[in-house]
């Protein structure tokens, strides 16, 4: 298996509705093989595409899709599994499983670990948040552009449902799941990829607040316009629908921060 430089087989084809991990299992394409490989299993997690208590895609199935070795990649998991984050099973219905996260912190010490993970950032906070906006926007206009049918539409319309009636467990996830399934059918792999990249940055924060459900009745809201937009091929109210979503979601952090 060639670690780097390995041109892939995968088309990244937007409509390809079948696989949920496209925009993040792409070919590790860096001297740092390793430590992306590590990266992209975590954006996996982080990015709910497997929940916790699921099973990881099989061994061959990664390291093929990333273009490494087995060995670099049981490297990877190891170092995730003494991490805590993973449990490594042997035997035939064994695998690498998503283990139960830390319980939530407190509001109090929410907020702390808020500052602490902005603090790491730094000027990247800002820059993060303006580039998911750049991001996102034109990913909608795209999507919108495209005006899904048929399977993608019929995806999209689930995605808003699943989140439509989340817990307030698994909302988060689920809603990183209907965007990231719009940066996908935006027709740009490389789009979904970096989008994919700072949704997990962003998560990190996110998943330092306290899920309030006056505010995610009004994201949903929010997401059945942009889905409607988009299904209805007006890029521009797609567009404008994105902008709003996302000045709400950047408010909120800024909130707790100051």
């Amino acid at each position: 298996m060639i670690e780097n430089g390995a041109s892939s087989g995968a088309t990244g084809d937007p409509g390809d509705t079948a696989d949920p991990y496209a925009a993040v299992l792409r070919p590790v394409r860096s001297g740092n093989t390793f430590e992306e490989t590590v990266e992209k299993v975590l954006q996996l997690i982080r990015l709910g595409l497997v929940p916790v208590g699921d099973r990881l895609p099989p061994e061959r199935e990664l390291a093929d899709r990333l273009q490494i070795s087995r060995v670099t990649l049981r490297e990877a998991l190891k170092v995730l599994q003494d991490a805590g984050v993973l449990e490594v099973r042997r035997g035939r219905y064994g695998g690498a499983f998503v283990l139960a996260p830390a319980p939530a912190p407190a509001a109090a010490s929410g907020g702390a670990e808020l500052r602490r993970r902005a603090e790491e950032l730094g000027d990247r906070l800002e820059d993060t948040l303006l580039f998911r906006q750049v991001l996102e926007l034109g990913a909608a206009e795209l999507c919108a552009e495209r005006r899904p049918r048929g399977a993608e539409a019929e995806r999209l319309r689930a995605l808003l449902a699943e989140t439509g009636a989340a817990s307030l467990e698994e909302y988060r996830r689920l809603d990183t799941r209907l965007h990231l399934a719009i940066a996908e059918l935006s027709g740009s792999a490389s789009v979904a990829a970096q989008y994919a990249a700072v949704r997990a940055t962003v998560n990190e924060l996110l998943d330092c607040i306290p899920l309030l459900p006056p505010n995610l009745q009004h994201s949903q809201h929010q997401h059945e316009e942009l889905v409607t937009a988009i299904l209805s091929g007006d890029s521009a109210r797609a567009r404008a629908a994105m902008h709003e979503h996302l000045a709400g979601t950047a408010a909120l952090l800024r909130g707790f921060l100051s």
